[in-house]
């Protein structure tokens, strides 16, 4: 049997920064980009070394934005990468000039260690050890410092010993050297996985900054099989097998508690993509539907020296879409009770296929899910939130035309629901903070709708055929009409729910919109 570490996978809430630090910190390359296999609208990043070979890959699932966890009892607590010896003093230097956090260095199984935490705070050693080199990526890091490949993994089982016999047992490492709590086991290539006595620790919570598990490396897919057959007789664990598409792969629970995955050597990376052009090309997993739209509501990044977009700290959590041929137009987009920022672009990416998308959050919460104000019980509004909510929402148009340099004849605000029902309130409140506005399914959440001038704000309201709240709608039109605005109403086969005559119709009249120029 082939024994060694295949990859590690991790779970990072902020993909730039994870990026910028595996591959323009560390040096790997980014050698995959997919959406996840059992989430595809999860990112999942693939770093390694030049020709993605086992034994060199990190992997991480992207929660953007996400909560973060803590390492425990049950996990991987920390990752170890090869480096040659005598590096440790430059990779010192390298992370105080590149801000990263140093925890300092230390002596461990006779190697000497550093260690580092990754933006997420996931603790990274870089461990002075005597391994086969793997090709690297040529970077600003020379080649006598850089990465070899992954050292190894430090476990936290409450049953260390129970551990230690099930994992070489089933999959080909051999007890080591024992230092203090930890009992190292090594493979057949020199990379070690390390078992941690964690009686008594608390237990590992998942999320940002904890891993998600580590794979072991087997030869094919008939060897995965053939572990897989061995563990089912025992019937101690529950096991599953899939096909990864680059790998085949059984995910095992050892007694620890610390998810295992076994994963083989091919077909590899180059499976869809050509070794010089690793990394890419988004891919989506087979089976995923609409693949488009998914990729569309997946966080977007730029590698070190690539252009992207620098955040601000704004009223509300956003995110940005920009397509390959943008065209100037920015669609704002509030989303209805429930979801997040990432809803409705595919929609507006359907109607619009060359504007850049802004994402936003609402900020209050009812029952668990997000919303953009709060309500008294149905149809019973917060009349005191709505006015502060519509004046946050004012305020953040006038932040990210200043923050991001958008030009107001170009931006576009999309609400449906419960988001298009504060962005209604927002511009009877606050005439002219955006001047052109979709309204998908809105209803008029104001007591006392006010007299103010909105002359020169089109408006696009969508109604559903058959949607309780249509009535509501008609009345929202009604009111902003009598207050000068331009409003454009279409009844759609719908009912509250999002159809298939939305983004047609969007697109109709932003086509108007676009032939009539600037308001």
């Amino acid at each position: 049997m082939t024994s060694g570490i295949h990859h590690v996978t991790l779970i990072t809430g902020d993909v730039q920064a994870n990026v910028d630090f595996y591959v323009g910190f560390l040096g790997l390359r980014l050698v995959k980009r997919t959406g996840g296999y059992e989430d595809a609208r999860q990112l999942h990043l693939f770093y390694g070394d030049y020709a993605a070979s086992p034994g060199s890959l990190i992997t991480f699932l992207v929660w953007q934005g996400g909560s973060s966890g803590q390492a425990g009892a049950g996990q991987v607590s920390e990752l170890s990468l090869a480096i040659p010896q005598g590096s440790i003093g430059y990779w010192l230097e390298r992370a105080l000039t590149h801000q990263v956090k140093v925890e300092g260095t230390a002596q461990e199984f006779g190697e000497t260690v550093l260690r580092l935490r990754d933006p997420d705070g996931v603790v990274i050693k870089l461990v002075s050890a005597n391994l086969p080199t793997l090709t690297m990526p040529e970077t600003d890091i020379p080649a006598e410092h850089a990465i070899r490949r992954i050292r190894g993994v430090t476990l936290l089982s409450e049953v260390q010993e129970e551990t230690t016999a099930f994992l070489t047992r089933n999959f080909g490492f051999r007890a080591g050297p024992v230092e203090g709590p930890i009992q190292r086991l090594v493979s057949d290539v020199g990379d070690v996985l390390d078992i941690r006595d964690a009686a008594g620790f608390w237990p590992g919570v998942p999320g940002t900054g904890t891993a998600d598990h580590v794979a072991v490396r087997a030869k094919d897919e008939a060897e995965v099989e053939a572990v897989e057959r061995e563990l089912r007789k025992l019937n101690s664990s529950m096991t599953n097998l899939h096909d990864r598409q680059y790998f085949t792969s059984l995910y095992v629970r050892e007694p620890g508690n610390v998810l295992i995955e076994m994963a083989s050597d091919g077909p590899g990376f180059t499976l869809d993509e050509t070794l010089e052009k690793l990394g890419h090309t988004l891919f989506m997993p087979p089976d995923t539907p609409d693949p488009e739209a998914v990729k569309v509501m997946l966080p977007q990044f730029g590698l070190p020296g690539e252009e992207r977009v620098v955040y601000r700290d704004l009223i509300y959590k956003h995110r940005f879409f920009t397509p390959e041929s943008p065209d100037g137009t920015t669609i704002a987009l509030l989303h209805g009770t429930g979801g997040n920022e990432t809803d409705l672009m595919p929609l507006a990416h359907r109607a619009a296929p060359n504007a850049t998308l802004l994402g936003m959050r609402g900020r209050s919460t009812e029952s668990g899910v997000q919303r953009w104000f709060r309500s008294f019980g149905p149809s019973i509004f917060d009349q005191k939130d709505i006015r502060f909510e519509s004046g946050a929402l004012e305020a953040f148009f006038g932040e990210i035309r200043t923050a991001y340099q958008l030009e107001p004849e170009k931006l576009v605000a999309l609400g449906y629901s419960n988001g298009a029902n504060l962005l209604a309130a927002a511009l009877l409140l606050h005439p002219g903070f955006v001047r052109r506005a979709v309204l998908i399914r809105p209803a008029m959440v104001l007591d006392e709708v006010p007299q103010t001038d909105l002359s020169g704000t089109s408006v696009l309201i969508l109604l559903g055929e058959t949607d309780a709240f249509r009535g509501q709608g008609e009345k929202l039109a009604e009111a902003m009409r009598a207050n000068g605005a331009t409003v454009t109403v279409r009844v759609l086969a719908a009912g509250h729910g999002l159809g298939a005559e939305d983004a047609p119709a969007i697109a109709e009249w932003l086509r108007d919109q676009a032939a009539l120029g600037p308001t």
